[in-house]
């Protein structure tokens, strides 16, 4: 469950909350803990989806197209 809306330390980052949960999910994931692969490999094979497809919605909705021109 994200843990984005409790009492977390202000990173100042954008969606910082849902990096530090993707984070989180990553090291506490069976890929990292039982099978010794680092977070980098087990997102590139697809554990914690979710969270990694909300943290690329929420990074992408800060670039507006219209602001480009």
């Amino acid at each position: 469950m994200p843990k984005y809306y409790e009492d977390k330390e202000e990173d100042g980052r954008a969606c910082g909350g849902v990096r530090e949960d993707l984070r989180q999910c990553l090291l506490e994931s069976p890929c990292v803990l039982q099978e010794k692969k680092s977070p980098k490999q087990c997102l590139r094979e697809g554990h914690c989806r979710s969270l990694q497809m909300t943290f690329f919605a929420c990074k992408r909705s800060m670039v507006s197209v219209c602001s480009v021109f």
